[in-house]
């Protein structure tokens, strides 16, 4: 597996770099969003590539090792924050509002990572299955349409509920799912041929038979 350690560093910096950038609310056009979710589909199409050809069960290694690299990013982030600033340093209060993470935005994004990610994981790797590996697009758009609506409705609840009008934040959930389902259908080509390109590289094609879907079993095996 030796694409397998490049994709998952891959993965988790993509999530690490989507929190740190989700705390930017923009519109553009008909879309009212965070600025995680330009980078978040990316990260569920390696998702799907990292299922999809290496299996579930280290699927679910990647999932955990960036669950835990974004609770280590934001305690830094709050370690850094409370340090005593320097007298001559003016920029306490700009940190604070870009990486002063609030918990209930941690909370939020790490909840809403799992519970996502793991659906995703799960779906894509029993279609599979079903379809004996045949028609990659239907369980790779099928899979993140379920796995990003719970991941976008879990994310702008916890996070803006109370804080914007109800009205903005079930307009924020239709955008964020829109666009992020949207995203995944027009990156399915993108998605065939790095597919392609991972079994042919590594000559693996993994079919979860057999395999255990809780995402709290992690086995020394399922990281060799």
């Amino acid at each position: 597996m030796r694409l397998f350690p490049i994709l998952m560093a891959l993965f988790v910096t993509i999530l690490l770099v989507s929190n740190t950038v989700a705390v930017k609310i923009t519109h553009v056009g008909p879309f009212y969003f965070d600025g995680a979710t330009i980078l978040f589909p990316i990260a569920y199409i390696f998702g799907d590539v990292l299922t999809e050809v290496y299996g579930y069960k280290r699927s679910r290694v990647v999932v955990w090792t960036g669950f835990f690299a974004c609770i280590i990013m934001s305690l830094v982030y709050c370690l850094v924050g409370i340090l005593p600033a320097a007298a001559d340093w003016q920029q306490q209060n700009a940190y604070m509002a870009i990486l002063g993470q609030t918990p209930r935005i941690v909370v939020a994004s790490l909840v809403a990572y799992l519970c996502g990610e793991f659906i995703n994981a799960y779906i894509l790797s029993k279609m599979k299955i079903a379809t004996k590996g045949r028609f990659l697009w239907t369980r790779t758009i099928g899979s993140t349409m379920v796995g990003q609506g719970v991941d976008t409705v879990l994310f702008v609840a916890i996070a803006f509920t109370g804080v914007i009008s109800s009205n903005l934040l079930l307009y924020m959930i239709v955008s964020n799912y829109v666009f992020k389902t949207v995203f995944e259908i027009l990156a399915t080509p993108l998605t065939y041929a790095a597919v392609g390109f991972v079994k042919k590289a590594e000559s693996v094609d993994y079919y979860d038979v057999d395999t255990d879907f809780n995402p709290f079993k992690v086995t020394f095996k399922d990281m060799v």
